[in-house]
């Protein structure tokens, strides 16, 4: 069972999913262009993110009710998620990230093989995975950026997700991750799974461990 200061999404993550009416764009410039970041539609799911992990290390319950977009924390989760892109080099690694190969590629060489490019799957599993655990292992909650679409465009950024892990189980062929999914409310059981063995053949879901300083 979680100690009761760890989180846990029927504890510390909204009751409310992230589903919202259409409102005003926040445009930010990134060095593809300007992007529209904050279209409530399309989703608030890094404001969700972080400003679930500043209520619990606030040690603060969240607020139970939907806010109006005319309320204040609406407004916070707005700026929430600005705040979780950390332009414009957030935007400039999804991006990175969109356009990447699931395993690595290359080419053989004297019985060698030499990988010219690190897929998706190494720079999870080497790169990003090491840092979420550090958090993790420390009883801290780690947000994380969801690569979930290839492509070459720039407006295709808003649709990635960004969810929050708080624990994790690990075996030596596979890494299940707990996860508050604001998409899903305050359910307990949702979790990203992938492969740990093989880089060369994960295709499974890739998470990339994205940082946002809390406020002052």
């Amino acid at each position: 069972m979680p100690s009761p200061g760890s989180f846990l999404p029927s504890r510390n993550g909204f009751a409310f999913n992230n589903a919202w009416p259409s409102e005003p764009d926040v445009t930010r410039p990134t060095p593809f262009g300007q992007i529209h970041i904050g279209n409530a539609d399309t989703g608030l799911c890094g404001g969700m993110v972080f400003a679930a992990l500043d209520y619990w290390h606030g040690r603060i319950t969240p607020p139970a009710a939907r806010p109006a977009p005319s309320e204040p924390l609406f407004q916070y989760l707005v700026q929430r998620l600005v705040a979780s892109w950390n332009l414009p080099t957030g935007a400039a690694q999804y991006y990175q990230w969109m356009n990447l190969p699931d395993g690595n590629t290359g080419f053989d060489v004297a019985g060698q093989h030499i990988v010219t490019e690190h897929g998706l799957a190494s720079r999870t599993i080497q790169a990003q995975w090491p840092q979420i655990t550090a958090d993790l292992d420390r009883g801290i909650p780690a947000a994380l950026g969801v690569v979930t679409v290839a492509s070459a465009s720039p407006a295709d950024l808003g649709l990635n997700h960004q969810v929050l892990a708080y624990g994790y189980e690990a075996s030596p062929s596979q890494v299940t991750v707990q996860v508050y999914d604001p998409n899903s409310g305050q359910n307990n059981g949702i979790h990203i799974q992938f492969g740990s063995r093989d880089p060369l053949r994960h295709e499974d879901t890739v998470a990339a461990h994205q940082s946002c300083r809390q406020p002052e």
